[in-house]
């Protein structure tokens, strides 16, 4: 009963901070363990849904359904940014409304701002490592996520920081150094370094997680791993930006600040990974 209930506030605490920024309603989808749509309903106002959420999230669980919702008719850009990892979370928590753990080791962020460009979002998702075809459809605070690879032990999905009210600006998120530059092949000059042998980054491609919703590796996760990987091995941050530019297709799409976030992560592993404990 006390799962149940602090499963609720967290499900009605997230639809409050949505309507906060001034989302109108929210479209409801209940999938099942493999992802068959079960029931779907357009325009649910909030309060409406806040009602019938003890409802809704106890027959989930029964019936091992996933909730899903869509929020609908804000008059701000809101941004969801999806698949995240802890590195990445921290960096975008200071601009987002709402971050959750979606399961093990990911998570969510929601970022609203004023306005922004198709193209200027492609390069927040790219910047951040987020999955850049997230659909803006996301599992409610309090509910389980039924996957059959959790099986039985289901995580729920968990609400970790809410900021009603909280907009953020283009121009914020571009200093932050999330935002990747235009489409460009970065340039760097070579270092002396140690290291004499660079990683395969076809078996850190080959070695990769499938990317979310695809039968495709991950790229950002194969990104990560190579950068983890040659650093470990000697290579300074300069030159494994220089090879991460040359080896990753997603660096070239997305540019420089894409290709020092990932380093800049993998470094930070490292470091915790050497320092005194």
């Amino acid at each position: 009963m006390e799962k149940h209930r602090a499963g609720v506030e967290q499900a009605q605490g997230m639809l409050d901070v949505f309507t906060s920024i001034g989302v109108q309603s929210f479209d409801l989808t209940q999938t099942s363990m493999v992802g068959r749509k079960l029931s779907y309903r357009a325009g649910c106002g909030c309060e409406l849904l806040r009602r019938w959420i003890p409802n809704i999230l106890q027959s989930a669980i029964a019936l091992q359904r996933n909730v899903i919702i869509r929020p609908r008719g804000a008059t701000v850009k809101i941004i969801q940014l999806d698949d995240l990892d802890n590195v990445g979370l921290n960096h975008i928590r200071p601009c987002a409304f709402l971050t959750l753990a979606t399961s093990p080791g990911n998570h969510q962020a929601w970022v609203a701002v004023l306005e922004c460009t198709p193209d200027w979002l492609r390069r927040l998702r790219c910047g951040i490592g987020a999955d850049p075809n997230a659909s803006g459809a996301t599992r409610i605070a309090g509910s389980l996520n039924f996957k059959e690879k959790y099986a039985p032990e289901f995580p729920r999905v968990q609400l970790l920081e809410a900021h009603p009210g909280r907009i953020s600006s283009c121009a914020e998120l571009e200093r932050l150094g999330l935002v990747s530059g235009p489409a460009a092949t970065v340039q760097r000059a070579r270092q002396p370094s140690a290291a004499t042998h660079w990683p395969s980054y076809e078996r850190c491609i080959q070695s990769a997680p499938l990317a979310h919703n695809s039968d495709k590796p991950d790229i950002s996760r194969a990104d990560f791993t190579f950068c983890l990987l040659a650093l470990d091995w000697g290579w300074s941050a300069a030159e494994t930006c220089r090879r991460l530019s040359e080896q990753s297709t997603k660096a070239l799409l997305c540019g420089e600040p894409y290709v020092q976030l990932t380093v800049r992560r993998a470094a930070e592993v490292i470091a915790r990974r050497r320092s005194p404990r």
